[in-house]
């Protein structure tokens, strides 16, 4: 796919594909909830909580209201830190209860699930919602847990050699995903 020590990017949405996968991830959402004022977004840092914006804002026209959105940080339950390391924690950021809400976990990139399993046990620590969905945007394989996404933008076969990134405009100033070979 991509040649060794290749610094190059192999394009896997374009902008303009990006844009019709938000929408189209946004009204499975909606469509999946009886009130959409029940929602609440909770991204998972890093990407996760700039696309958990992201979608909050797309779905507000639709739903006729502004989607309560924040972040679930799931650092301290992992179970494999010293096999991936650490970055800097991020705060967690609840606008308002978990209590009986419906609540979509978000995130970039699903690989091993592990980083989802961290996320469901520190949601436990905020309270019981009424269910929890997962968003991604690219399921790329390599599981080690069993768990799948409610909602995928795109399934991308990889190697594990191989990572995925999502660029969004107000954090990258460019928008896509794109497959690149790990040095």
């Amino acid at each position: 796919m991509i040649d060794k020590g290749s610094d190059e990017r192999v394009e896997i949405l374009s902008e303009q594909e990006l844009g019709r996968t938000l929408s189209r991830l946004a009204s499975q959402v909606l469509e999946s909830v009886a009130d959409s004022r029940e929602l609440l977004f909770l991204g998972i840092p890093t990407r996760g909580v700039h696309l958990s914006r992201v979608l909050a804002k797309e779905l507000e026209p639709i739903a006729g209201h502004s989607i309560d959105q924040g972040s679930l940080d799931p650092t301290f339950h992992r179970d494999d830190l010293g096999r991936v390391g650490t970055r800097m924690v991020q705060p967690t950021d609840l606008p308002n209860s978990v209590e009986g809400r419906e609540v979509v976990l978000v995130d970039d990139v699903i690989f091993t699930g592990r980083t989802v399993r961290a996320a469901l046990e520190a949601l436990q620590a905020w309270g019981r919602p009424q269910r929890v969905m997962l968003l991604v945007m690219v399921d790329r394989g390599h599981r080690e847990v069993p768990i799948q996404p409610d909602f995928c933008g795109r399934k991308v076969p990889t190697r594990r050699t191989e990572s995925i990134e999502l660029r969004l405009s107000d954090v990258d100033g460019e928008e896509g995903v794109y497959l690149r070979q790990l040095p």
